[in-house]
């Protein structure tokens, strides 16, 4: 009989497996998504759950960025479209689009909507950027091969940013 695995498990034992790969690849591992125009990298050990967007029950008096509550297994996160925060057209809902949650390690339950999954990259194969990042939680920039900007996010100083965090309007 064949064991049924959820997408939450298979995507825990996958980051345990990169994790334990170790060598040079998995410190310099980024998950890869594409949002509001730009492509970002988020450190996996930063990265929770990556669904296809829920249900959203919007809240009202929020700005509109901050799309509303979803629930997940039961438990509630809030869900923001990050095209939206970083001041780009909002994020349309499109089969590609995906929510990345954060990691629990964080004690926040809280996602992006993002327009795309890039898949893994790995920086080492990037140039770094000598330009400072015009945010607080942009921890770096990078090129790509095919001199594609690349944003580094830092999610800890995102979920600790004044403005991520004042939804209300």
């Amino acid at each position: 009989m064949v064991r049924k695995t959820s997408l939450r498990e298979f995507q825990q034992a996958l980051a345990a497996k990169i994790a334990d790969a170790g060598g040079e690849t998995a410190p310099h591992a980024r998950l890869g998504v594409q949002s509001g125009g730009r492509l970002w990298l988020i450190r996996l050990d930063e990265a929770g759950e990556v669904l296809p967007v829920p249900e959203i029950t919007p809240v009202p008096l929020t700005r509109p960025w901050f799309i509303g509550m979803a629930n997940i297994r039961g438990n509630l996160a809030s869900v923001v479209d990050f095209a939206g925060f970083i001041g780009e057209t909002a994020t349309e809902r499109a089969p590609g689009c995906r929510l990345v949650l954060f990691a629990e390690s964080f004690r926040i339950h809280s996602g992006l909507v993002v327009e795309r999954m890039m898949g893994l990259r790995n920086i080492l194969q990037f140039s770094a950027e000598p330009e400072g990042a015009d945010r607080p939680w942009i921890r770096a920039t990078f090129r790509d091969n095919e001199a594609r900007r690349w944003y580094e996010l830092d999610v800890r100083a995102l979920v600790s940013d004044d403005d991520f965090l004042q939804v209300g309007i």
